[in-house]
């Protein structure tokens, strides 16, 4: 998918034993116009890379563990392509293509450095969101209103920035706390951020390895919002 200025835009899927979810998110990704897309395997032991390979994907692999590690790998392969535009989704089939074209539109059009996909909407599917996910990203985006008068609802992973400005931030976490980092960050560098409302929906295979299990759940938790609090208080930011 380009914008206005052909800029060449890559989707970056972590992934770790999704085979099943590819398989089925994929191809509704084969019209999307989108130049690249790549599949990051994460130390997978189903067939993950050989779904997304038969389907048309890039993939590339990240022996450390780590969602943080996948998304940087990702980051590092898309640069390697010459993606201006990236835009990061997870592998459960969970967030929908159709969304691609709201998700693009405000960075393409230069309204917005950084776009996170909202699953907390009346578009949401009933029931997309186990109710210990939802009540941890609602207390760690209420803390980082809070902290960096941000106005956001949810702590997503479907989010879209340019390759150049995700540069700049010099990432650093690499576990379930690199999605608040991206924000924190962005935020005490001024970025405009714009949240878009998603058609959120339920996982259609396989097992979510965090919102799916309580001690996932609050591993994730606890990553997002010692995160939170180390970048508030301390001195590791940009």
């Amino acid at each position: 998918m380009r914008s206005s200025s052909s800029e060449s835009t890559a989707l970056i899927i972590p992934a770790l034993n999704e085979a099943e979810s590819l398989r089925l998110l994929l191809p509704e990704l084969a019209s999307s116009g989108l130049d690249h897309i790549i599949v990051v395997d994460n130390q997978s032991t189903d067939d993950t890379a050989a779904v997304a390979s038969a389907f048309g994907a890039h993939v590339v692999y990240e022996q450390r563990r780590g969602y943080g590690h996948a998304c940087w790998r990702g980051f590092q392969a898309a640069s390697a392509l010459g993606a201006d535009i990236l835009v990061f989704m997870d592998g459960d089939g969970s967030d929908d293509p159709a969304d691609l074209p709201a998700m693009l539109a405000p960075v393409c059009d230069g309204c917005a450095d950084l776009v996170m996909g909202s699953r907390v909407t009346r578009r949401a599917e009933a029931g997309s969101i186990p109710i210990q996910a939802r009540l941890g990203n609602w207390l760690v985006s209420r803390l980082l209103n809070l902290l960096y008068r941000t106005t956001l609802y949810d702590i997503g992973s479907f989010r879209v920035i340019r390759r150049t400005a995700l540069q700049k931030l010099q990432m650093r976490e690499m576990t379930f706390g690199w999605p608040v980092e991206m924000l924190v960050k962005a935020a005490r560098a001024r970025y405009r951020i714009v949240e878009v409302p998603l058609h959120y929906r339920r996982r259609k295979a396989g097992r979510s390895k965090v919102a799916g299990t309580l001690v996932g759940s609050v591993r994730a938790a606890w990553s997002m919002l010692h995160t939170t609090f180390r970048y508030a208080f301390g001195r590791s930011y940009v």
